[in-house]
């Protein structure tokens, strides 16, 4: 079965680019110009990761995004790659926090798009394939990919639940910032520690609200974090 990719972007050549790239690759792309006809295709179909223009003519991408998120069905949780031309630092790192799960900055080759795309499927296929078993404190359902505490579901995005899921696979063991990264990104992403910081930290003040009397996530100085149930 073809993964089908939503490209939501406004510019007609990055978009046929892409749309060539991932057809090569077997992909099967649908390409829309702006936010309403994004929000439109999410709820009307079942789309597998869509590649997502911060600057688009009716909405900004971050706000969509959180639109995304807050959607009713399973699209609420379709992995999402940001496509920016906004290189700085805050903008990655906001993006992320609401529940991205990458970012390419313009311009990019369509290539690495389409590597990107391919890593980010492939790990979902290996945590949904996942029978590893989670301490009693926690429950594991990999193939909802969702994490639950005490029977409730938390609320994680998908960073988060990725980091989470990582976590669980060996709890206790201390993980470097950098086998964080490659769970989230590819072992050659860009991405540094303090991005992996970022989700570590809305992670931890989540887990807290459960118990704030209690430190799941702990900080190893000069190594990494690990997850004490």
């Amino acid at each position: 079965m073809n993964h089908t990719v939503l490209i939501v972007e406004d510019e007609k050549e990055i978009a046929d680019t892409l749309t060539y790239a991932l057809s090569s690759e077997s992909f099967e792309p649908i390409w829309v110009a702006n936010g309403e006809a994004a929000l439109a295709t999410l709820s009307q179909s079942s789309v597998d990761l869509c590649l997502l223009d911060v600057g688009l003519p009716d909405a900004n991408g971050f706000e969509l995004l959180k639109t995304i998120r807050q959607m009713d069905g399973p699209m609420r949780d379709v992995p999402v790659i940001f496509l920016t031309a906004r290189s700085e630092e805050i903008d990655r790192i906001v993006g992320l926090e609401i529940g991205a799960d990458d970012y390419v900055c313009k311009p990019f080759s369509p290539r690495e798009v389409v590597a990107r795309v391919k890593v980010i499927l492939k790990r979902l296929e290996r945590q949904t394939d996942s029978n590893e078993t989670a301490p009693s404190a926690f429950e594991h359902r990999p193939e909802q990919r969702i994490i639950l505490h005490a029977g409730e579901t938390l609320d994680l995005t998908r960073a988060e639940y990725q980091l989470m899921a990582t976590f669980l696979s060996q709890p206790s063991r201390v993980f470097s910032r950098r086998q964080l990264i490659e769970q989230i990104w590819s072992s050659n992403h860009p991405s540094d520690d303090r991005a992996i910081d970022t989700h570590i930290k809305t992670l931890r003040a989540k887990l807290k609200s459960l118990n704030p009397h209690q430190e799941f996530i702990v900080t190893h100085r000069g190594f990494g974090y690990s997850l004490e149930v």
